[in-house]
């Protein structure tokens, strides 16, 4: 299916379901066409779970959930060898993770160790258990959700793991017309039972491969470069953002330019982007989180590095 298509088919497809999350969809699907990870963090009742469900049914591939919660051993997510008497010998059941797009809900319910066994799942698309590497089938999806107030039963996502998520994003609350609209919506009927797929998981692997020849202007390189160098500068940041954050914010760039239908990359598609690719990778002084205060460093980022005027096409 020619890009474009696919993309708007996508778009239209979640838009079913989800009414006034337009930028939040643009950017779930920036992060898949990225080959990223994305991380959904927002109050109960905000629809996270119905947008990551949306979007795995409108791709034809195979998808897994897995409920985070503080009994969840690494086993449950991975797999595990057990031992059949019958054939008399240790067989493998893979565990969910072994899929296409994976929803870990409420992934912050589950223990470090839990925590921790999507890592390798994550960085390098495969699973080892019991001294076997396994890789993962492409494209390799990972939704996570996580509400950011509730702490009781909660195990704070560490700086490693939330460094691989590509993105941290909330989901934007409706206006007055909007929460009427979905009322109306969902008064008679589901339309998430209803929605079908528009595309399949070889049509995503080639967006993520069209992504990866939008060109990118040196200058704009250097630009990107320079945000990343200044949040390490900046007052107030313990850690700054880290290489996989500038490999992160290039694809994440390049997605959004084919996003919006482009074949190079301008400033806006990196202002777009720029926080919710960079804010979670920075620590500030004396501070965990600070969501808000984490987004406001980097908007002032984007403020004070000066913003080159090009040609951007090749």
């Amino acid at each position: 299916m020619e890009a474009s298509k696919c993309i708007a088919a996508i778009q239209e497809n979640i838009g079913k379901v989800m009414i006034g999350s337009e930028t939040v969809i643009r950017l779930l699907l920036t992060a898949l066409i990225s080959d990223g990870h994305v991380l959904i963090e927002d109050v109960p009742g905000m629809g996270k779970t119905v947008l990551a469900k949306s979007l795995a049914k409108s791709v034809e591939a195979k998808f897994n959930r897995i409920q985070f919660t503080p009994d969840l051993l690494p086993s449950d997510v991975t797999g595990l060898n057990y031992f059949n008497q019958k054939e008399n010998e240790f067989i493998f059941s893979p565990g969910p993770a072994f899929c296409n797009i994976l929803l870990a809900d409420e992934i912050n319910r589950a223990t470090p160790r839990t925590q921790s066994s999507l890592l390798e799942c994550m960085g390098e698309r495969q699973i080892t258990v019991d001294g076997e590497t396994m890789p993962l089938a492409a494209p390799f999806f990972v939704i996570a959700t996580q509400n950011p107030i509730e702490t009781l039963g909660t195990y704070p996502l560490p700086e490693a793991q939330l460094d691989r998520f590509l993105m941290r994003i909330s989901m934007e609350a409706p206006t007055k017309e909007q929460e009427k609209a979905i009322l109306l919506r969902f008064m008679k009927d589901e339309p998430l039972e209803t929605l079908g797929g528009v595309c399949t998981a070889a049509d995503v692997l080639e967006l993520q491969r069209l992504s990866r020849e939008i060109y990118v202007h040196p200058v704009l390189l250097d630009y990107l470069v320079a945000l990343v160098q200044a949040t390490r500068e900046w007052p107030n940041v313990d850690m700054g953002v880290s290489p996989r954050g500038s490999l992160a914010l290039l694809r994440a760039v390049r997605a959004w330019a084919l996003l919006r239908g482009g074949t190079y990359v301008v400033p806006e598609d990196i202002k777009a982007v720029a926080v919710p690719v960079l804010a979670h990778r920075i620590q500030l002084s004396g501070s965990s989180g600070m969501v808000a205060a984490q987004k406001q460093v980097i908007a002032d980022v984007l403020a004070s590095v000066p913003l080159p005027t090009e040609d951007w096409s090749k």
